[in-house]
């Protein structure tokens, strides 16, 4: 491997499989605790990196994304998303979901091509979060996140992260999630 690829994919190996249901979240960004230490060191690893200035992208080639907690709402970047840079410099915590790989983008292009992949995720939540009810907001999310990640993956992601996604209450994505976990078991 030459020494443009090794440097470009160290990221990815450095992160990959960090496992989402490691993480519990309390629903206050600044108690977000872990149920090991190996999970807060990569968190906390990820989180190092998008403050760092480095503009990063999210793998497009794996079902992987980040959920990144900003103040009073969290963004999804999902695959060939770009992050970090200044766009992320704000971000509180970083909930990876799925087998995370970061990749460095190696030209001017495929960073640009980032950059838009970030807007569509942004866009597609904006269409999520203008439904008018909050139990519509948190069917849609959950809905396109099982369209896209396996059921198990899905359900290890805490309600405070759909939650932040749509602008609804934690209690809201829990009731919502409860609903849908009854109504399948029926």
């Amino acid at each position: 491997m030459d020494s443009e690829n090794q440097q470009r994919y160290q990221t990815a190996i450095a992160l990959a499989c960090l496992p989402v249901g490691n993480v519990n979240f309390s629903g206050c960004r600044d108690q977000c605790t872990t149920r090991n230490d190996n999970a807060d060191h990569s968190a906390s690893e990820i989180l190092k990196l998008l403050r760092s200035g480095q503009v990063l992208m999210v793998n497009s080639r794996r079902r992987n994304g980040l959920i990144l907690y900003k103040g009073f709402h969290a963004e999804f970047a999902g695959p060939g998303a770009a992050v970090g840079s200044f766009y992320d410099r704000d971000c509180d915590w970083a909930l990876p979901v799925g087998n995370l790989s970061l990749l460095t983008p190696e030209s001017h292009e495929e960073r640009q091509k980032a950059y838009l992949i970030r807007r569509q995720w942004i866009r597609l939540m904006k269409q999520i979060t203008e439904k008018s009810q909050p139990h519509q907001r948190v069917q849609k999310i959950l809905e396109q996140f099982e369209q896209y990640f396996d059921s198990q993956t899905v359900s290890q992601i805490p309600d405070e992260a759909f939650a932040r996604l749509v602008g609804v209450l934690p209690q809201t994505a829990n009731i919502v999630r409860n609903t849908a976990s009854s109504i399948e078991e029926d």
